[in-house]
């Protein structure tokens, strides 16, 4: 149905998002810093595909330090104070930590996919320093993917009162925006994506057909193939999908054309942001299948966590604290 105007409840967003940013704050900082202090401990151990779980936990920390001042604004009813420049390092940061997380996690596929498919071919090629230097390279690319985004309008103010900070910006540059949006959604999500599956689905194929394949080998590929399809179920693909669909009603709506679909787009849209960012709460499940040691200092935590509830709770004097194993090779 065509309307000359369109009614949108744009006041959704600050009653939904800062509840989900208060929470993935507290539950991402602990995840990620718990995984990256895992990481450090073991630094002299590390191996190929810990240089991309480390750079994964950085990108989440980047961005996970920006959500006070994002609570702040949303709390204050949509109000900026903190300047033009924050508001663009703000938004570069969530997008940096966003593709950045994807790109990592591509490379963590990749590596599975030639050391299970492809064992002897790549037998001392995949070293430390290359993976570095991979690192360097998708922290390089997914920069200059964001780097566009930087020069587009992400303020705007009504007399001397506090403006807002756009995700995207603001109604006049919609339509560049929309045709900027749909390139990056493709090189920097479909195509990751498409590379994801391709890999999984071959390295699930191989396991299958060989008998003699380790048991635990293929039920690690097959759930952390599990966690990467959650991923990108609940954070990714919602996203940009209804990040282009908001966009596109925005050029409709500058064009005075209108319709009911509007409104629940936005809505949706406000939502899948709340699901995007937490994907830097649920990247240390990665953690669990990409460092072979941390498994065992879960249990071992969770042991001891258990002995010291029960010792709380009897008030038992005699209670002893589990002695910490050594580290395995």
């Amino acid at each position: 149905m065509n309307k000359t105007s369109c009614d949108i409840s744009f006041d959704f967003k600050s009653r939904f998002l800062p509840p989900v940013y208060i929470s993935v704050f507290i539950f991402g900082l602990v995840a990620n810093g718990w995984g990256l202090k895992s990481l450090l401990q073991k630094w002299r151990k590390l191996k190929i595909i810990n240089v991309f779980v480390l750079n994964l936990s950085l990108a989440d920390i980047l961005y996970l330090l920006t959500l006070p001042f994002l609570m702040v604004y949303y709390f204050t009813g949509s109000k900026w104070i903190f300047g033009d420049t924050f508001c663009k390092i703000t938004r570069f940061c969530f997008n940096l930590n966003l593709y950045g997380s994807i790109g990592f996690l591509t490379c963590i596929s990749v590596y599975r996919y030639l050391a299970i498919v492809h064992p002897v071919r790549v037998m001392g090629k995949l070293t430390v320093t290359r993976s570095v230097a991979i690192s360097i390279m998708v922290w390089l690319l997914v920069s200059v993917q964001c780097l566009p985004d930087m020069f587009y309008i992400k303020t705007w103010r009504f007399g001397n009162e506090s403006g807002k900070c756009y995700e995207t910006t603001n109604k006049r540059y919609a339509e560049d925006y929309l045709n900027y949006s749909l390139g990056w959604t493709l090189t920097g999500f479909c195509i990751p994506l498409l590379i994801i599956l391709g890999c999984y689905g071959h390295v699930i194929v191989i396991l299958c057909r060989k008998d003699t394949t380790d048991k635990v080998l293929k039920q690690r590929c097959l759930r952390l193939l599990l966690i990467l399809i959650l991923l990108f179920s609940v954070c990714y693909i919602p996203y940009h999908v209804l990040r282009n669909l908001n966009l596109w009603s925005r050029v409709l709506s500058k064009q005075r054309i209108c319709y009911e679909w509007f409104n629940e787009v936005y809505i949706a849209h406000q939502i899948s942001r709340g699901l995007v960012c937490l994907n830097s709460a649920l990247n240390p499940l990665v953690y669990l299948h990409g460092i072979e040691d941390i498994p065992a200092q879960l249990r071992e935590q969770l042991q001891r966590a258990r002995q010291m509830s029960s010792c709380f709770f009897l008030s038992n004097s005699g209670c002893v604290p589990i002695a910490q194993t050594a580290d395995r090779d």
